[in-house]
């Protein structure tokens, strides 16, 4: 197919596609009469490289990801180097998250100086057990009762959301 076409397939423009053979994240082979030509295996190359971008993956990390499914594998993760950077990438949300959480504490006890008789809004539970695993997707949610967040204990609030 022609790089027009696999932009319109992927989602992007032809301009991204350029920028990723740039980057050597995929490889147009040319025509006799100079055109980029590309497969299938070049659209689930782009595939996943916006789909690890969209999760917020910089384009350097996604390239172990590329190379793995260029090795013949089915998916983009199945080879060990992904996996490292799957659990680099936790380990950085994890300390944005605890950043976020001290710099959270940090501006409601400004606020509580600012405004003594104002009431600070507390901190919602989130979808973590006390042994941080995620939630599993069709789970029951607990009910109301105290959370934690991080080793900090956070008060219930009601979760009226319905599981999707």
């Amino acid at each position: 197919m022609l790089i027009g076409e696999l932009a319109e397939r992927a989602g992007v423009s032809t301009r991204t596609l350029r920028f990723y053979e740039q980057q050597g994240l995929i490889t147009a082979r040319r025509a006799p009469n100079g055109y980029r030509q590309y497969d299938e295996s070049d659209l689930r190359l782009v595939a996943q490289i916006r789909s690890l971008l969209a999760a917020g993956f910089t384009l350097e990390e996604t390239r172990p990801f590329v190379d793995c499914l260029r090795s013949g594998h089915a998916t983009g993760d199945a080879c060990p180097e992904p996996v490292a950077v799957y659990r680099r990438k936790l380990a950085e949300i994890d300390a944005e998250i605890r950043t976020l959480v001290r710099r959270r504490a940090d501006v409601a006890a400004q606020l509580a100086r600012a405004c003594p008789g104002c009431t600070v809004p507390q901190e919602a539970t989130n979808d973590h057990g006390d042994q941080r695993d995620l939630r599993r997707a069709g789970a029951e949610r607990p009910g109301p009762g105290p959370g934690r967040l991080l080793g900090r204990l956070v008060p219930a609030v009601q979760d009226d959301r319905a599981d999707p």
